[in-house]
């Protein structure tokens, strides 16, 4: 199948699964993919990711030159001397260490120290909070641990047949709490602080390099986390904005510059390639057209329909889309709030409506967040499971103020691996510029409606605090 064409891998372990693609390194076409699943749960024995690559991958990764590996961010795996795991790795979404964050936080001087010493501020999916709770919850585990890694930086050294000194690289390594994207370099002193002493780190490779051969002797490219493996998976370029949508939101974009956003809305992370990657999440996003399809008893693609249905506006109807508290605006404790609510605009074509609206509002608010740091937002990008969605794609463009294009469904986290694994593979300046198909999205409503969005959240402040 492949003739004279060369080969490239790309991995992405998720939360919920492995994916495998195999592409052309040249055109990135694929050519060959795989998946398989992860167990649920919020710790997981790496060994789990192991077996589902080998499942994911089984007969796909023939000829293959190169491999590339993306992963969770921000999870904590802790090896002992041996090189062994001595638990169950914690990820990104386990909570145990909130009350860790807040301690971090005040304990080095609060957060505008934080954001200007590794750009970000502590929360508790970042591996630096972890560190604390595994140091004060598990001392005697603690104590036996001589490395700690990242899911990605653990499949990459797994991978590795020569088993030499693990790697990592920039755009996970920026996702810890205790590398600086500013700096280019660890912050042992972040490390001691949460974890009461020095532990060994991996090395961060640089964006291109080489960090081993497999067994089968495909080289290994360095890897990074799932973020920055999609944003190299969808071509992203200065002065665009990815916007995910999924159950929660996730908005990134590129900068040339490092962040420190002291209001910690803004995570200042590092991408994959040399640059940087401003990231900004929503708690509330598919799920909200989700709770509203449940809520009205219709289905996904009804309530498409129905939003379509009415006027922009949603005939004075505002949703504060708030359903699980939110991260962006710092509203952990708020509610959904449905406002301007009237017996003339009370019908299911209107909460459709409105639920469509509320829920961009909140991508909007993380836009603006990006904006507020000097990010460039001339394009959007909009991927997820929602991005399929109609009615979405007809109001996201007024609501963002500006372009929106929605790039053919793929696994661009896989992709972007694979992306990185064949520019390793070249050993070029720039990864190799493999097209992105995607269909730009008009405006049908007007901007006003999110200046209501806005007037509303302000107004109902006292309320959701």
């Amino acid at each position: 199948m492949s003739g004279a064409r060369t080969l490239v891998a790309g991995v992405d372990s998720s939360t919920q699964s492995t994916k495998v693609v195999v592409c052309d390194a040249e055109t990135g076409e694929v050519l060959r993919a795989g998946r398989a699943p992860h167990p649920d749960g919020t710790e997981v024995d790496p060994r789990w990711w192991w077996a589902a690559y080998e499942q994911a991958s089984a007969g796909l990764l023939d000829g293959v030159a190169a491999i590339g590996v993306g992963g969770q961010q921000q999870g904590m795996v802790c090896l002992d001397e041996a090189g062994e795991v001595l638990r169950p790795a914690i990820l990104w979404n386990d909570t145990r260490s909130a009350r860790a964050a807040v301690d971090l936080t005040g304990e080095f001087g609060g957060p505008k120290a934080w954001a200007d010493a590794v750009g970000l501020v502590p929360v508790a999916s970042f591996t630096v909070t972890k560190l604390r709770w595994f140091s004060r919850a598990e001392p005697e585990l603690a104590a036996r641990t001589s490395m700690v890694l990242l899911p990605h930086d653990w499949l990459t050294h797994r991978l590795r047949v020569d088993g030499g000194e693990p790697t990592t690289d920039r755009g996970e390594a920026s996702g810890t709490g205790y590398w600086s994207p500013a700096a280019g370099a660890y912050r042992q002193d972040l490390v001691r602080l949460a974890f009461g002493r020095d532990v060994a780190l991996p090395r961060v490779a640089g964006p291109a390099e080489v960090v081993g051969e497999t067994a089968s002797g495909a080289l290994l490219s360095a890897g990074t986390g799932d973020t920055m493996g999609g944003a190299l998976g969808v071509g992203l370029r200065p002065g665009d904005v990815v916007v995910s949508l999924g159950t929660s939101g996730c908005v990134y974009g590129l900068s040339d510059v490092p962040t420190a956003d002291a209001s910690g809305l803004v995570a200042g992370y590092a991408d994959a390639t040399g640059r940087f990657l401003p990231l900004v999440c929503t708690l509330n996003a598919a799920r909200v057209l989700v709770t509203v399809a449940d809520l009205l008893g219709r289905s996904l693609a009804e309530l498409d329909e129905l939003a379509l249905s009415a006027q922009p506006g949603a005939g004075g109807l505002t949703l504060l889309p708030y359903l699980d508290g939110e991260r962006t605006p710092n509203l952990p404790d708020a509610r959904g709030l449905l406002a301007g609510l009237t017996r003339a605009n009370a019908s299911a074509a209107n909460l459709a409506r409105a639920a469509v609206e509320g829920m961009l509002g909140g991508i909007a608010d993380a836009l603006h967040a990006l904006r507020a740091q000097q990010v460039p937002v001339d394009r959007v990008l909009l991927i997820g499971g929602a991005a399929r969605s109609r009615a979405v794609r007809a109001v996201a463009p007024a609501l963002f103020g500006t372009p929106v294009s929605v790039p053919r469904p793929a696994e661009y986290v896989a992709l972007g691996a694979a992306r990185q694994a064949a520019w390793a593979l070249s050993g070029g300046a720039e990864p190799p510029p493999w097209p992105v198909e995607a269909e730009e999205v008009t405006a049908a409503d007007t901007p006003e409606v999110y200046e209501r969005y806005v007037d509303v959240r302000h107004q109902a402040l006292p309320l959701l605090t």
